[in-house]
């Protein structure tokens, strides 16, 4: 019952479908729910954290996508970059006011998948494509 409570109020907040394709929430959506994005802002979740220690947290990430996974959620207000005037340079990445909102609404998602992950994937393998 809750779930479709739930989506009635989705659908009456978006009556031409939940973010219609000239919608600007698609761009939001698509960064927020990558998964190195979601990856990358419940990680900073533990406070401000240098590349190398988001590298770690986010294995099997490339160089290249946590730089770009970073510019743009910083470019989206979500993720702060702080460079420290020092030698070496020191460069910390922290979660802005709206990145904590959106991390503390990520948690929950990321437990639940780890919750389920194993008997909805781990016992099949991966789903396929239909």
């Amino acid at each position: 019952m809750a779930v479709s409570k739930v989506s009635e109020s989705i659908f009456e907040q978006f009556p031409g479908g939940v973010f219609p394709a000239a919608c600007s929430s698609r761009v939001l959506l698509d960064h927020v729910t990558s998964k190195w994005g979601v990856l990358v802002l419940v990680s900073l979740t533990d406070g401000p954290q240098r590349w190398s220690e988001l590298r770690r947290r986010a294995q099997g990430i490339s160089e290249k996508m946590l730089a770009q996974t970073l510019k743009t959620l910083e470019a989206d207000g979500l993720v702060d970059r702080d460079q420290k005037p020092v030698m070496p340079p020191r460069v910390d990445y922290s979660l802005t006011p709206l990145g904590e909102e959106l991390a503390a609404v990520l948690v929950p998602l990321l437990r639940w998948v780890g919750r389920n992950s194993e008997e909805i994937i781990g016992a099949t393998g991966p789903a396929l494509p239909a």
